[in-house]
């Protein structure tokens, strides 16, 4: 049944936005400021289209595998749940943000269009099923995220932060392409699915490749590491995030790490599984690369950010570790014993990717909405005594950094445990434990916010200006955080069953 459908069938969400894009760039050539809004709602009416098709397409193909494009494209079950989570992010972040970025005399059409783009580059990365494909996908994306750091060109610290953040991307890139090039010349096909048939006979023979393999391995593992955004590739994280405007700061942190999750699915576990080290031929692979990463991530993560005085950056540092917290998950799907576990396993790293994008939403949002014309937010100090000047908003920042700190019942306290569970049905207690211990110390710095909002006299006695649409749509965030970790069940299930349709 799906050999019948249209060939380019699976990639109209891609197409769709591609002319869209393109569309809004020269419609805005002609609009003036005042009628920026136009770009916007084309911007979001471009996300809800691709939303649409995003279902159309899943309805024909009822979720199975199908692939397009002489199997350089792949729709399926995973693909169609990230996407869709894509389109929230992006659609929150350009709603959170549209007063910040006017306020600052960015609201222009480039932020829209190379937003729209960069969402593009996640898609196509979701959906890679080639080596080429990812790359391409991978480029545009990052691409869009360095002009967008330095869109304030004003601004020195965002030019630095989007220096460094282009120099250091691109060594990440360049070491993923010769990875990805060591593995083509070990097996001969840049497919997904037949380099893992590849590695897998190779690994059976003594072929000499299989040291190229072992190079590449470390190499593909090393440029993933930095686009995760993991220790010892994560210095561009605290100084791109501090550098950037607030809006794009919110931006990257949120969509990208579900591209990034989908890249981590399709190299580690749909390409090179065979090189996880969980097999006689080839003892010490990518599973153990990952749990170095991991407990690195979490111990320098959660360490670093007790240190900080800017929330940005306290934030950025949470991300390191929370990034390696989903790569527990990660791991524990190879030595989960049969496919169900490792289903298990690999879809609550999913369901930690998503969730940690709906809290990123929501506390970088507060960031944006606390700032105005003239003043960042960004100090933790800024936000002394907000209890006293928004009761509600205070309340939704309190259920955020309750959710990221793991603490019950909001959905990050769910996010954690099934993580911990899965490591767990492994057998390593060690690294549960030692996830456990950092995840306690994390817990200080969320709860410091805490304090200073409800127990701390406000330096700002200003009245927060929110308009009707920002002030709904955080609060949904906010409270979906709460609702989620009371009703985990239905988001871990379709993760799970997103996962074991691979």
């Amino acid at each position: 049944m799906l050999t019948r459908l249209p060939i380019m069938l699976l990639a109209y969400p891609e197409i769709f936005l591609l002319a869209a894009g393109c569309a809004i760039l020269v419609i805005d050539l002609f609009l003036k400021d005042a009628t920026r809004w136009v770009t916007y709602a084309l911007s979001l009416a471009a996300l809800l289209g691709c939303a649409v098709l995003t279902m159309i397409v899943t309805g024909m193909t009822g979720g199975q595998l199908a692939y397009t494009f002489n199997g350089m494209f792949v729709s399926d079950m995973m693909a169609s749940v990230l996407k869709m989570s894509t389109y929230v992010a992006v659609a929150l972040c350009l709603v959170y943000s549209r007063v910040y970025m006017a306020d600052r005399g960015l609201y222009r059409g480039e932020y829209f269009v190379l937003a729209l783009f960069a969402t593009l580059g996640m898609m196509v990365m979701i959906s890679a099923s080639h080596f080429l494909t990812l790359y391409l996908g991978l480029e545009l994306m990052s691409l869009c995220l360095y002009s967008l750091v330095a869109l304030n060109r004003e601004s020195a610290v965002s030019s630095e932060a989007a220096m460094k953040y282009f120099v250091l991307g691109a060594i990440a890139s360049g070491l993923l392409l010769y990875g990805m090039s060591m593995i083509y010349g070990a097996t001969g096909t840049l497919e997904i699915t037949e380099v893992a048939r590849g590695v897998s006979r190779i690994l059976q023979s003594d072929h000499p490749s299989k040291v190229v393999l072992a190079f590449g391995l470390v190499f593909v593992v090393s440029g993933l590491a930095f686009k995760v955004g993991v220790v010892p590739f994560h210095m561009w994280i605290p100084d791109v995030y501090h550098g950037a405007p607030s809006a794009v700061t919110l931006f990257i942190s949120t969509g990208p790490k579900l591209a990034a999750f989908a890249m981590a699915i399709r190299l580690l576990v749909n390409a090179l599984q065979p090189l996880s080290g969980d097999t006689p031929q080839f003892p010490s692979g990518w599973q153990d690369m990952l749990v170095v990463l991991s407990v690195l991530s979490m111990a320098i993560g959660n360490l670093a950010a007790i240190a900080q005085s800017n929330i940005k950056r306290m934030l950025a540092y949470s991300t390191i570790s929370h990034m390696g917290f989903m790569l527990l998950g990660l791991l524990s799907g190879i030595v989960g014993g049969n496919a169900l576990s490792a289903a298990e396993a690999w879809s609550s790293a999913m369901f930690y990717a998503v969730v940690y994008v709906l809290m990123s939403l929501g506390a970088f949002g507060m960031v944006v909405l606390l700032s105005r014309a003239g003043f960042e937010a960004e100090r933790i100090e800024d936000f002394r005594g907000l209890n006293a000047r928004s009761p509600w908003f205070a309340f939704i920042m309190l259920l955020l950094m309750f959710s990221l700190a793991g603490i019950p019942p909001t959905v990050g306290f769910y996010a954690k445990l099934s993580v911990l569970q899965a490591v767990l049905g492994t057998g390593q207690v060690w690294l549960a434990l030692v996830a456990v211990l950092f995840a306690l110390v994390g817990t200080f710095y969320y709860i410091r916010v805490v304090k200073l909002m409800y127990f701390d006299e406000p330096q700002d006695a200003g009245r927060i200006d929110a308009k009707l649409d920002v002030s709904v749509l955080l609060s949904a965030n906010g409270l979906a955080v709460l609702a989620l970790g009371i009703l985990p069940q239905p988001l871990m299930q379709l993760c799970f069953y997103a996962i074991k349709g691979l």
